[in-house]
């Protein structure tokens, strides 16, 4: 069966859907009727997480009761912290995420757990969306044996996800730009984690499977990760010299045959991403007040323009992201796993559309392995 093969399903349509799209043509990204670039610069990240599980931006009430249920059920279960404490300290912070994601569904009634429904789903998303800050810095927090801290939801979304990471008050620059990050990566159509997300949900698992599967395509380096490696790039550039030493740095990596890391999209190609356009402005912010970043912007600057130059290849968020995160103090190993924090907005989403109009995820293959073999001479079966 070979007709219509696509390697990775690349430009399959495999859903019909509501919630968003990229829109090649005019670069830019529509979320449920909305440029994601226009809400990254006019809402908070609690107004397009609603929009994403209610199906519509809310309004002053709505705002109210949405942010007090995110602050409500922003703190863990008794026993999650306890059991996330025993894992070994080698587990990476998006292990210990995708662990804490499953354990969550034994706090679930049994009942809800398994309630499909639109409206069983939505809480369930709500609860998610707001125990991810508190499970992704204070799981990390455990395993390095740590103190754990309460939310504090007086700060925002965005500004207890800093409080429970960092320890201190942050200061409100920093919380707008971490604002903007969540929200840049809070959805992008069908990407590998959503979908990996609704073909589980096709099977009517609950929507803690589904988000579970979503973590643990994340954690793939060739779809979150490249946000880590881009802040890592960036340090040792600096270490290298800085601007200066950026282009060396980058004709060194493309002989040696590596790849650098939050160029290119298998969907943009060779367009802009227009989330990594606004998260420069933010970058070009952070440098206007601090010389530090002011040294990095100008080292990713030179990044940028010798890839174009070289290889044709623009930013996509991943590379600014990671350089904001750096530069507003996030630790390198927690950026993946607030990527994952940000997207169960979306993901949910999506499982809420897959299960309210459910046809199970069944694709063919294209065998071209051997055919008709006998068994071997002298074959037994096992004795096990």
């Amino acid at each position: 069966m070979t007709e219509g093969f696509s390697p990775g399903l690349e430009n399959v349509v495999a859903a019909r859907t509501t919630v968003s799209a990229l829109d090649l043509e005019r670069e830019r990204i529509t979320v449920r009727g909305y440029d994601l670039i226009e809400l990254a610069r006019t809402v908070h990240f609690p107004d397009v997480a609603h929009l994403l599980i209610r199906g519509h931006l809310p309004n002053l009430t709505e705002q109210a009761s949405f942010c007090g249920a995110l602050g409500t059920h922003s703190g863990l279960p008794e026993g999650v912290i306890d059991i996330l404490r025993r894992l070994p300290r080698e587990t990476s912070a998006m292990d210990t995420l995708r662990t804490g994601l499953s354990l969550l569904a034994g706090w679930e009634d049994p009942h809800v757990l398994a309630d499909p429904s639109p409206e069983a789903n939505e809480a369930k998303a709500i609860r998610l969306l707001a125990r991810g800050p508190s499970l992704t810095a204070n799981g990390w927090r455990a395993i390095h044996a740590q103190p754990t801290l309460e939310p504090n939801p007086g700060l925002g979304f965005a500004g207890s996800f800093l409080w429970l990471i960092q320890g201190r008050a942050p200061d409100p620059e920093a919380v707008s730009t971490f604002d903007r990050v969540l929200t840049c990566y809070a959805e992008h159509e069908m990407a590998a984690s959503t979908f990996a997300a609704r073909v589980v949900a096709s099977t009517m698992a609950d929507l803690y499977g589904a988000v579970v599967a979503a973590c643990a395509a994340l954690k793939g380096p060739l779809h979150g990760g490249a946000n880590e490696a881009a802040a890592r790039m960036f340090a040792e550039i600096r270490m290298r010299g800085g601007a200066a030493a950026a282009e060396a740095y980058v004709m060194e990596e493309l002989w040696q045959g590596h790849r650098i890391m939050g160029f290119g999209h298998r969907v943009y190609m060779r367009r802009p991403d227009p989330r990594a356009v606004l998260m420069k402005e933010e970058l070009d912010a952070l440098a206007e007040r601090d010389p530090e970043a002011r040294a990095h912007v100008d080292a990713y600057e030179v990044v940028a323009a010798t890839m174009e130059r070289e290889k044709g290849l623009y930013p996509n968020a991943d590379l600014p992201i990671g350089l904001a995160l750096m530069l507003i103090g996030v630790p390198v190993e927690l950026f993946t796993p607030i990527f994952m924090c940000a997207r169960i907005a979306g993901v949910a989403a999506h499982v809420i559309e897959q299960q309210a109009d459910n046809r199970l995820y069944r694709p063919r293959v294209h065998y071209v392995g051997p055919e008709d073999l006998p068994p071997p001479d002298g074959f037994a079966p096992s004795a096990c």
